[in-house]
């Protein structure tokens, strides 16, 4: 039987290797970090934001492991090439197998270190959302 922390883990690493499949669909880099009409975000500067966040909020804050978020380069670093953003995808996910590999379903249960939404909030929650 699967625990809920197990489930979770796996959601995450799922989504990121779908990521991964999303930038490596790109057949000319320079198209990862166009804007166009309403889209203020490029697909590179998106990678660059959600693992940044993902780093920040589970490697960080749950494992402790020391990274320090660059918020503001997540949406300004432009031209990086897609074989670094892939790099950054692959550590992300081994950041986050490694940190959720520490959480138990007890864990989950108990307050989230940082309050993101205003309040407390359960480790469950928290991840879920």
């Amino acid at each position: 039987m699967r625990t809920n922390t197990e489930s979770i883990k796996q959601i995450f690493l799922r989504d990121l290797t779908s990521l991964e499949k999303e930038i490596r669909a790109y057949q000319d880099e320079a198209n990862l970090w166009l804007l166009d009409g309403e889209i203020k975000n490029s697909a590179g500067n998106l990678v660059l934001h959600i693992c940044g966040n993902l780093r920040h909020f589970v490697g960080a804050v749950i494992s402790r492991d020391g990274y320090v978020r660059e918020r503001e380069i997540e949406f300004s670093k432009k031209d990086m090439p897609t074989a670094e953003l892939l790099r950054i995808i692959q550590k992300t996910k081994a950041v986050v197998k490694k940190a959720l590999d520490k959480l138990t379903d007890k864990n989950l249960e108990q307050t989230y270190p940082l309050e993101v939404f205003g309040k407390p909030m359960t480790f469950s929650y928290f991840l879920i959302h």
